[in-house]
């Protein structure tokens, strides 16, 4: 005889309704002759059940006939007891906080990524969490690992794989970075990274617009984000496009910010942060970034029209910085000679230094093509497309609950 598997309260709809069932979870409720019962998502109400005994906290399974709403002519088959969840612990985060909801809405998000990127017939990709050399950005930090590093991004060992002949990849990757705690910041963190062979800035940022939209239409319906103000950011139309020296000009009333960032970099980073970002803070529709001053290429080529810029962008929605992507630099030569800089840098401020990556190099020496690509903050995109107020509200364990 094969056993009775119970539903949990989330596995209940309409076409359950008249049916006699066996449901399990936890009693987060006691009243008169019903209790509720709760999963991390859903609560059902059971009606004439005897709760002589039965306690807030226990886990339990009950049987009767479900009406659609609730279950009824209800009878105790098996409960354990257990303490009431604690306001602190992780009953009262997921549950009484919300969070689990905001994790359902995580797995809806997941699946539109993937079925975004499928329709686009790319591949799904996994690379090395923990590297010799992570070839970080300047203004990054790897974390120590056993003689190696985890990985700020998996975007080297990508690109290895595009100069190996694969033409479309994509990847879900967990990232860590030092010295990253705060509302937009944790230590960990998941990337979503992509990359097209022989395309360029327009198609990623066509890939960019599409897939912002497929992550906020699977969590509410809705093609718009929700800033943690309660402003909604549309999504429907174009996203706007704002060079760094329009930015500049508009926000910091600074005529040349490529100048600037090449003569007084710390008082460019100064208006960016306390211009700049607040004046696309304002904007009611995502902004894209672009044209970054050529000493802030990072991995990106340099134009070939205005070579003080680089073919470099960020998206920007209600002040957040979603992405970073990239026409990519496919130069070996200046490639180590931007690393060596780094470097170089790096040393004189008195901070860490990392091995070059001799591989990615000879990749790049074997011929990676043209390609663009981008490397944008899931855990970000999910905050504003649930309206979370901060990146922790949509991590099952982010750093200060570990």
């Amino acid at each position: 005889m094969t056993a009775v598997l119970p539903l949990s309260p989330s596995d209940l709809g309409p076409e359950h309704a008249g049916e006699r069932l066996h449901v399990a979870g936890r009693i987060s409720r006691v009243a008169g002759n019903e209790c509720d019962v709760s999963d991390a998502l859903v609560t059902v109400r059971v009606e004439q059940l005897c709760v002589s005994g039965l306690a807030v906290g226990e886990l339990v399974v009950v049987v009767g006939r479900y009406d659609g709403q609730r279950l009824r002519e209800a009878a105790l088959l098996e409960n354990t007891p257990y303490p009431e969840p604690r306001g602190d612990g992780d009953w009262a985060r997921f549950v009484w906080q919300g969070v689990a909801v905001n994790l359902r809405a995580r797995g809806r998000a997941l699946a539109a990524v993937r079925g975004y990127f499928a329709g686009e017939r790319f591949l799904e990709v996994e690379t090395p969490l923990r590297v010799p050399a992570p070839g970080v950005d300047l203004h990054l930090d790897a974390i120590p690992a056993s003689g190696s590093y985890l990985i700020c991004s998996p975007e080297l060992h990508m690109k290895r794989l595009l100069s190996a002949g694969f033409p479309r990849i994509f990847q879900l990757a967990r990232a860590s970075r030092r010295h990253e705690l705060g509302a937009l910041h944790e230590p960990e963190f998941s990337m979503l990274e992509w990359y097209r062979a022989f395309a360029g800035l327009e198609e990623v940022l066509a890939d960019t617009e599409r897939v912002v939209r497929a992550v906020a239409e699977s969590v509410s319906g809705r093609a718009c984000l929700f800033g943690g103000n309660g402003q909604t950011y549309d999504l429907a139309s174009p996203f706007v496009r704002v060079t760094v020296r329009e930015a500049f000009k508009e926000y910091a009333g600074f005529d040349d910010a490529v100048d600037l960032a090449h003569s007084d970099e710390a008082r460019y980073f100064e208006l960016m942060v306390s211009h700049v970002e607040p004046g696309l803070a304002r904007e009611t529709r995502p902004v894209f970034l672009w044209q970054y001053p050529a000493k802030q290429a990072a991995l990106a080529r340099l134009s070939a029209e205005d070579p003080t810029v680089a073919e470099r962008f960020e998206l920007y929605v209600g002040g957040v910085e979603l992405c970073n992507g990239f026409d990519e630099l496919t130069c070996a030569v200046e490639q180590r000679e931007r690393f060596e800089q780094d470097t170089l840098r790096r040393q004189h401020e008195g901070r860490a230094t990392y091995p070059t990556d001799e591989r990615f190099l000879s990749a790049l020496v074997s011929g990676m093509p043209r390609a663009g690509g981008n490397a944008l903050g899931f855990d970000r995109l999910l905050m504003l497309a649930t309206g979370a107020r901060q990146l922790s509200d949509v991590l099952a364990f982010p750093a200060g609950v570990l």
